[in-house]
């Protein structure tokens, strides 16, 4: 089986779409792993991508750029060189240069289409060759529901949606994992207040729809039970131009609370050890989330999750950590739920849920499901060829065979015309009669 899977960026939410993981599992079992992107190939990425295994071809698709329709006619050269039973599309503008690249591509069979749905994207004519595919992938429960309830005209459904949840490499991310005394150490001396602290980690950037105003109530209505109550942010200390962080970081120094927020940056290759370390991961995004990578992080490492009771955070915490959901969108509950985590700790059990293995298994019995029906619909059009082939045989038969009869009923009734004429009975009755003749 061969299967191209066509990306923007490699590096974007690596996490979240096992790029890594599921070609390493392609070429694993026997299988052809062509992937397509943007990143050069002296990328780190890439290097890692071809040393497990993968074909790997660079060709600029980035997102809603118009630049990217250049990419129709090489798109379409590798199709034929490969000649790919599946293409998976992984979002929505590699999608479009598929569609079009299959237009006029000669091969012997036409692949089957995948694309995967990350998010909650608007159903529009962007969105449309996302969903002009043979199996639409879908990452939770909601952005499913979303999709069913947006899609009014059958036409325009995917003959398949299959929902397959993000996984977590359990072996990068095992559980009850401590970080090292050295990145402890190095952390108490990068932000020394951070030591003898409770950490209450927010692991997203500043934005209007991260809820990070919650975070606001929480230190207001909680610093003089728990002193040593401290929050840390995946994000910048300053962003020009950003009004959202200016402000939260306003709002933050005029409440007397900048001394107990730190920001640690958002470019960081340390997320394991912080989500860790914490004492608390906070999923406060104020739009429902589709994934939560950071929430299904954090619960495999054994860290407790404190979040709202909607859409992926929903999904993730209900099976895993129940005790965590806050039901009620407001401080009050918010507050609760910290406080009693505070109070008396307790941590998610381990999962063998949500794991990287059990979304890489799904996601190939996708594509092999794909494959063998194209296979089938191959055998099934090859058998009526040859059903076709057989009958424009036989006919020719059938009709010389039909008009050799046609010709003994014309000489029949010919014979039997000319019996009955009058010249013909007189000869007859004239004829001597060789019965009685034999008789004497």
């Amino acid at each position: 089986m061969k299967v191209m899977r066509l990306l923007s960026s490699l590096k974007h939410d690596e996490s979240e779409r096992g790029i890594f993981h599921l070609g390493r599992a392609l070429v694993k079992n026997g299988h052809t792993s062509i992937i397509v992107s943007s990143a050069d190939e002296d990328n780190d990425l890439v290097r890692r991508l071809k040393r497990d295994g993968n074909n790997y071809h660079q060709l600029q698709m980035n997102k809603k750029s118009w630049l990217s329709l250049l990419q129709v006619a090489p798109l379409r050269h590798l199709i034929e060189k490969y000649e790919p039973d599946v293409i998976h599309a992984h979002s929505r503008t590699p999608a479009w240069i598929v569609h079009l690249a299959l237009r006029r591509a000669r091969v012997k069979r036409m692949p089957k289409l995948v694309s995967t749905m990350y998010g909650f994207y608007p159903i529009n004519r962007y969105s449309q060759a996302l969903l002009n595919v043979d199996t639409l992938i879908t990452v939770s429960d909601s952005v499913t529901n979303y999709l069913k309830h947006r899609l009014r005209r059958e036409d325009t459904a995917p003959k398949i949606i299959k929902r397959i949840y993000r996984g977590i490499d359990t072996r990068r991310y095992p559980y009850r994992h401590n970080p090292s005394v050295y990145w402890l150490r190095h952390t108490f001396a990068e932000y020394p207040e951070l030591e003898h602290k409770k950490w209450l980690i927010f692991p997203t950037i500043i934005g209007n729809e991260y809820g990070q105003e919650w975070l606001i109530d929480i230190l207001g209505n909680l610093q003089e039970q728990f002193p040593n109550i401290h929050v840390i942010i995946m994000d910048d200390d300053y962003k020009d131009g950003d009004v959202a962080h200016e402000d939260f970081r306003q709002r933050t120094n005029t409440l007397g609370l900048a001394e107990r927020i730190t920001y640690v940056g958002s470019k960081r290759n340390d997320m394991r050890e912080w989500l860790s370390a914490a004492n608390i991961v906070m999923a406060l995004a104020n739009e429902p989330e589709s994934i939560g990578i950071n929430a299904l992080q954090a619960i495999h490492l054994g860290t407790p999750v404190i979040g709202w009771d909607q859409a992926a955070f929903s999904e993730i915490l209900q099976p895993l950590y129940p005790q965590g959901l806050v039901k009620k969108y407001n401080a009050t509950s918010l507050c609760k739920a910290v406080r009693n985590q505070l109070e008396s700790v307790t941590r998610p059990e381990m999962t063998n849920k949500f794991t990287m293995r059990e979304m890489i298994e799904e996601t190939l019995n996708v594509y092999q499901n794909l494959s063998d029906m194209a296979l089938a619909e191959e055998q099934a059009e090859a058998d009526a060829a040859a059903v076709r082939r057989i009958k424009k045989y036989l006919k020719p038969t059938a009709n010389t065979t039909n008009n050799k009869a046609k010709i003994y009923d014309a000489r029949a009734k010919q014979n039997d015309a000319l019996a009955n004429t009058e010249p013909t009975k007189k000869r007859l009755s004239e004829a001597p009669n060789l019965s009685k003749e034999t008789d004497t």
